[in-house]
């Protein structure tokens, strides 16, 4: 059985990532790239579908951290006999990918067991197990190759391959599972001494660019790295989550494939790398999303593979049992089809944002984010998906017709601020409009509150979003009645929920649990409002979910005391990253953010406009 997903921790190469329980288990991994199938897929099955173990025999109580600012994990097992160190971690040399796994004993001697059954395709497929002339283990399924390479004597029987082995203080032993791709030449052995020192290094020098942040520089740190591990090294990619389908509620049908790259993450990346000095990376990615929303404004979608590939069909893996009988599994992700207006917001505010930071001009986005402009004049007004990816139908969500706001205001930014040239008339018109329309259509007087969708009484915390975009400030009547509405109807343990599933008809059974980057959104509100000690006490319990080693999930179950969706979570880490920078500086992002709209009035309300596609007006 899996264990917790909170007792999971990450290991990674920047081209995938594995997960690591407690006990020693690897349960979770996909090579050779974050999207690939897994060859350990137990976390969502049985041990029968792909895992790997090295722990003591029988009990022992394990303690685990990772070494100072780096992704190299050390789990310490002390038992009867003696106490033992297991240390993991990943590398990549050119086209391998590695996993080694060094066990060195502390004291005493100590049984081990080593278990390792490999099932590549999502815990289906049977490789083909062989010795090589220096003793390696290998095993090929099709394209993909793993080769383990141990200093022990390893047996393969019933479809696995184990070894029972001793560990006495001062021994160490060094084993390396290796991915390759099974048509090319068999890859020499590795030295595996110097590797560890090497990736402790490369971390070091990368942590080294941040010079903290005050009382929370540690777990903004901690973020960052796990940001980092999320990140492609070679396309600037970051991947929401190392997952897919660990559910929303345990026993849920909510569960989703997150090993792809958000468009809705573009803003708060760029916040979170700039603001903590990693301007690379931040040029990587605002690269990525260049090259991802390229070509017709038309066929823009919320989300693109690792490398920008468009075709991310969904489909069910109907032999995974799922995450404590919680399915269906599912692979890709449908959303990818969706309309979600906002995401023309995320872009535009992203490449606004770039520039302010200096990140050297480029004609080719500027030219993409007139065209996305011209597209989003045409369509604004149409029902949309909405930024949860509602499966209940289209509708006039308040928060898209906000970020359609913010795409027009942040183009406007642009030109005017750097030079850049565009129909600046027609697009202050533009903006004025949509303005307007959402202070008619998206407020209820009677509620003293914006709402989830135009017409309806629903709320929704991405209303949050509203003074933290600039499109009213913290201070206005309407900002503060919307707080106050959420924190009467959306809190759920003094945490944040996205909406009321039950009412809100977003074609999906079961429910969720909290999700925490609205909990950030709503320290962030705080913060604005002067409430500063509600906003870090606020954060602090969210900082206090996370688990033994720095790592949160999408979402939380405050009945359960449990994470829920998938893990670790990118946008859950930004949003943790960007309040932290909010308490401990005098102009962090969210005040800087929210400066963009200033000048925009807050005009009277007036009628929406007919249009075609605008829906049914209640």
């Amino acid at each position: 059985m899996a264990s917790l997903i909170e007792d999971y921790a990450i290991i990674g190469n920047c081209e995938t990532a594995a997960l690591v329980g407690r006990d020693g288990a690897i349960d979770w991994l996909c090579l050779p790239r974050f999207d690939s199938s897994a060859c350990f897929a137990a976390l969502l099955g049985g041990e029968g579908n792909g895992r790997f173990v090295i722990s003591p025999v029988g009990e022992a109580v394990g303690s685990r951290a990772y070494h100072k600012h780096s992704l190299i994990l050390e789990t310490v097992f002390e038992t009867s006999t003696g106490v033992v160190k297991l240390i993991d971690f990943m590398t990549r040399q050119g086209e391998e990918s590695h996993l080694i796994r060094r066990v060195q004993g502390v004291s005493g001697t100590v049984a081990m067991r080593l278990d390792l059954v490999v099932r590549f395709d999502y815990g289906t497929s049977i490789p083909w197990v062989s010795r090589n002339a220096d003793g390696r283990i290998e095993f090929v399924t099709g394209p993909d190759r793993l080769m383990l390479q141990a200093g022990l004597e390893v047996d393969n029987r019933d479809l696995r391959t184990e070894a029972a082995f001793e560990v006495v203080g001062g021994q160490e032993i060094d084993i390396a599972l290796s991915w390759s791709k099974s048509y090319r030449p068999v890859p020499p052995p590795l030295v595996i001494g110097p590797m560890q020192a090497a990736s402790e290094k490369r971390w070091r020098e990368w942590v080294e660019r941040f010079q903290g942040d005050g009382e929370y520089s540690e777990i903004v740190t901690r973020s960052l790295i796990t940001l980092k591990a999320l990140t492609h090294f070679e396309t600037g990619g970051i991947v929401a989550a190392a997952t897919t389908s660990l559910p929303e509620q345990i026993g849920g049908p909510r569960n989703w494939d997150y090993r792809f790259c958000w468009l809705r993450d573009a803003t708060l990346t760029l916040y979170a790398l700039l603001e903590c000095d990693f301007v690379e990376e931040a040029i990587a990615w605002r690269q990525w999303l260049i090259r991802a929303a390229a070509g017709s404004p038309e066929q823009l979608q919320i989300m693109y593979g690792v490398a920008g590939e468009r075709q991310l069909a969904e489909w069910e893996v109907g032999w995974l049992a799922g995450y404590e009988n919680s399915v269906p599994v599912r692979i890709g992700n449908a959303a990818a089809g969706q309309l979600q207006l906002d995401v023309y917001g995320e872009i535009l505010d992203a490449m606004y944002y770039a520039r302010t930071k200096g990140i050297p001009a480029d004609d080719t986005a500027w030219g993409l984010e007139c065209a996305l402009v011209a597209r989003l004049t045409k369509i604004w007004r149409e029902p949309d998906d909405g930024i949860w990816e509602q499966r209940g139908g289209r509708k006039q969500f308040t928060h898209s017709k906000i970020m359609a706001w913010v795409a027009v205001d942040r183009a406007i930014r642009s030109a005017e601020e750097f030079d850049l040239p565009g129909p600046l008339d027609e697009w202050r018109a533009l903006r004025g409009l949509i303005h307007e329309v959402v202070c008619a259509e998206g407020y209820d007087a009677a509620l003293g509150s914006f709402v989830q969708v135009f017409g309806t009484k629903n709320l929704d915390a991405a209303l949050l979003m509203i003074p933290l975009l600039g499109f009213l400030p913290a201070e206005d009547p309407r900002v503060i009645g919307t707080v106050a509405a959420i924190e009467k109807q959306l809190l759920v343990g003094g945490f944040v929920r996205r909406y009321q599933n039950q009412i809100a008809g977003d074609g999906l059974p079961g429910s969720e649990g909290v999700f925490l980057a609205c909990s950030f959104w709503l320290a962030d509100n705080y913060i604005l409002q002067g409430r500063v000690d509600e906003a870090r006490e606020l954060f602090e319990r969210l900082a206090g979910l996370c688990n033994d080693v720095g790592l949160l999930s999408e979402e939380y179950d405050p009945h359960l005391k449990r994470m829920v969706g998938n893990f670790p979570q990118a946008f859950s880490h930004l949003c943790l990253i960007t309040t932290a920078l909010n308490l401990s500086r005098a102009t962090g992002p969210a005040r800087h953010r929210g400066r963009c709209g200033e000048t925009n009035p807050a005009r009277e309300p007036v009628a929406l406009p007919a249009a075609a596609g605008a829906g049914p007006r209640r």
